[in-house]
């Protein structure tokens, strides 16, 4: 016993090398995203680094090793981009502020300004395996040749005879070399101002006391904290800036200013009746349909269930292309036929309540058959006796529908009514593949379009508007969660009834 005592557990050992190889590779990591200037993604990989060695390395997190990759899949795609949204929310991140202090900094002192008359046309020469820039005769100045370009800077030397000049694709090739060479000239020091010249220019702004910088003007900048921006004696702001936090600024505009209160709010309430009506149309499409070929008497059912289940198997976003070329306003097929027979033209794009009409009507084509599927499954629970002792009282076929079956399936298809809610909540690939969001509501501050989504509004606010306001993004986005964990919240409670309504049904 005591000689199988001693004998080393090779496996064990293995398996500890294996974690400490893991943990160290994290480490590695974290370093590297540290050193690329992103701190938050290096605590974030530390921690989830951190508890994947501690739960493999102690035999006391035995059980919760079953479980990391779910913890670590939750916090990585659930709970981080939610915090990183929210997080922006409380911050002025958009097209002005995009970068830090200091590259903001960096970007002001790095502009020049360029002294027109200096400019002069040059080419690039080929010798050897370097090359050499000249400045052909201009206005009166005699032509130059520098030497070798070899480092950052090149005298100009008298030339008689001009050289041989590459074509302009070499210039593009060799743009960076170029930008970073300063020609020294009898006229002064010249650098690239533009592919097709060079000319004499002096810094834009220079350093100041305290993170201060002075104009070329005498005009002094001085860094506002509040904005994010630098800004002039005059009050007048000058871009690029950086992000600053405004604590519960987004949220209380979103909630209180004119030109973003009304409009948001019509956007909620578009977005709440949209969801609302489209789970009530799919539902009762896919429910009648559903009745209708459970009819034993119904000849070709088969056939029917095959050609109704076809908008299911159509990739949802071609069915949705196919409708807006469908309902164009000019040459759309749908237009076309009602021109024929009626005599009317709707503006589907251009009106807003058609607009929101035709995207209901788009929605249900695409949401009815699967409703259609869970009913048709549902039907087959039914107890047949129902409706045997039913028709021995003389009810009929409506009667029967809202006395029995409706009662007997809407339990089950309540939490997935309140899951199709929510999905329509957010069905941002509709509109912005239909609508666009348009049409356009007028008088607002923000773009905002008549059928727009919260889901929707949000993006275009975020990466199609011309001013791109991330925070107001972020806060909108953080709302929209929270109106969607409520949701999820009591589609978990509905389950939960159901189940327990099941059970004692059971028992």
């Amino acid at each position: 016993m005591t000689e199988l005592a001693t004998i080393p557990n090779w496996r064990g050992l293995l398996g500890k090398a294996v974690i400490l190889l893991v943990g160290l590779g994290f480490l590695y990591l974290v370093w590297g995203l540290y050193m690329l200037g992103e701190p938050l993604f290096a605590v974030i990989a530390f921690a989830v680094g951190a508890i994947g060695v501690s739960f493999f390395w102690s035999a006391r997190f035995y059980k919760l090793r079953f479980v990391y990759p779910a913890i670590a899949a939750v916090f990585l795609f659930i709970l981080l981009p939610v915090l990183y949204t929210s997080a922006i929310g409380f911050t002025n991140f958009g097209a002005r502020n995009l970068l830090s202090f200091e590259r903001v900094q960096s970007y002001l002192l790095s502009q020049r300004e360029t002294d027109a008359a200096s400019k002069r046309p040059f080419a690039l020469i080929a010798q050897g395996d370097g090359f050499r820039v000249y400045l052909p005769q201009d206005k009166g100045r005699p032509a130059l040749l520098t030497g070798l370009i070899d480092g950052d800077t090149a005298t100009a030397q008298p030339s008689a005879t001009p050289p041989e000049a590459l074509p302009m694709r070499a210039v593009i090739q060799n743009k960076a070399m170029l930008e970073g060479l300063t020609i020294t000239t009898p006229d002064g020091p010249l650098t690239m101002a533009g592919l097709r010249a060079f000319a004499a220019s002096q810094p834009s702004y220079t350093p100041g006391p305290d993170d201060t910088l002075i104009a070329i003007d005498g005009s002094v900048l001085t860094p506002n904290h509040d904005l994010g921006l630098y800004q002039l004696e005059n009050g007048e702001t000058i871009a690029p800036g950086w992000r600053v936090g405004v604590g519960f600024d987004n949220f209380v505009k979103v909630l209180t200013a004119e030109g973003i209160r009304g409009p948001i709010f019509k956007v909620f309430l578009w977005t709440t009746v949209f969801a609302a009506l489209s789970m009530v149309f799919t539902f009762s499409v896919g429910m009648g349909l559903a009745v209708i070929l459970e009819w034993k008497h119904l000849r070709f059912a088969g056939l029917y269930r095959v050609l109704l289940i076809l908008p299911y198997a159509v990739p949802a976003f071609i069915s949705i292309l196919v409708f807006r070329g469908l309902f164009n306003q000019n040459f759309g097929e749908i237009n076309l036929i009602l021109s024929t027979l009626f005599g009317i033209s709707p503006d589907w794009f251009t009106s807003p309540n058609l607009s929101r009409a035709m995207l209901l009507l788009v929605n249900t084509w695409l949401g009815y058959p699967y409703m259609m599927l869970l009913a048709a499954g549902f039907l087959q629970a039914v107890p047949r006796d129902l409706y045997k002792a039913a028709a021995l009282e003389g009810s009929g076929a409506v009667r029967n529908f809202f006395s029995i079956t409706l009662p007997q399936i809407l339990p089950p298809f309540v939490p997935l009514l309140i899951s199709n809610f929510a999905f329509n909540f957010n069905n941002v690939v509709l509109i912005l593949l239909l609508t666009r969001g348009g049409p356009d509501m007028p008088g607002t501050l923000v773009t905002v379009g008549s059928t727009d989504l919260l889901g929707s509004f949000t993006f275009r606010l975020a990466f199609q508007n011309s001013g791109q306001d991330f925070g107001m993004a972020g806060a909108i986005s953080t709302l929209i969660f929270i109106v969607t964990g409520a949701i999820a919240y009591y589609n978990f409670k509905a389950m939960q009834k159901y189940a327990a309504k099941k059970g004692a049904g059971h028992g």
